[in-house]
């Protein structure tokens, strides 16, 4: 009698334990196919803004499309590890204003928005990059 209660509490405390894990922001977002589409489609949206895009000028596209895939495969669980420089050193001597930096995040909202990403999956990210911003405005 022991012993069949020992094993169903072990069985329901293992099954209990797997329907509670949750899933990674990154997961959530769609993965690496998903994450690389919200890029490409932020960096289309930028291409075609006149405000943001003197920003980027004289920028590797690449690497800035290779290195904001992996910050945000790391910063959302991914399990990536960010191997780019600091947001300080990339965003030196831009002096980028709020309101420049809001319209980035206008452009970074219509990347999600036409890669089907949930509105609530959206919110997450925003508040995963938000930390970022003081390290941007102003340098």
């Amino acid at each position: 009698m022991f012993r069949t209660f020992f094993v169903f509490m072990a069985t329901t405390l293992f099954i209990s334990g797997c329907a509670t894990q949750q899933q990674s922001l990154y997961e959530e977002l769609g993965g690496a196919e998903k994450v690389n589409q919200i890029v490409e489609n932020f960096v289309i949206q930028i291409e075609t803004d006149p405000t943001i895009l003197p920003y980027f000028e004289g920028s590797d596209i690449d690497r800035f499309v290779e290195k904001l895939s992996e910050q945000i495969c790391a910063l959302t669980g991914g399990g990536c590890v960010y191997s780019g420089d600091t947001m300080e050193h990339v965003h030196a001597g831009m002096n980028i204003t709020e309101a420049d930096f809001n319209r980035t995040v206008d452009l970074l909202i219509r990347a999600m928005d036409a890669a089907d990403i949930p509105h609530r999956s959206q919110n997450k990210l925003l508040k995963v990059l938000a930390p970022t911003r003081k390290e941007m405005l102003y340098r």
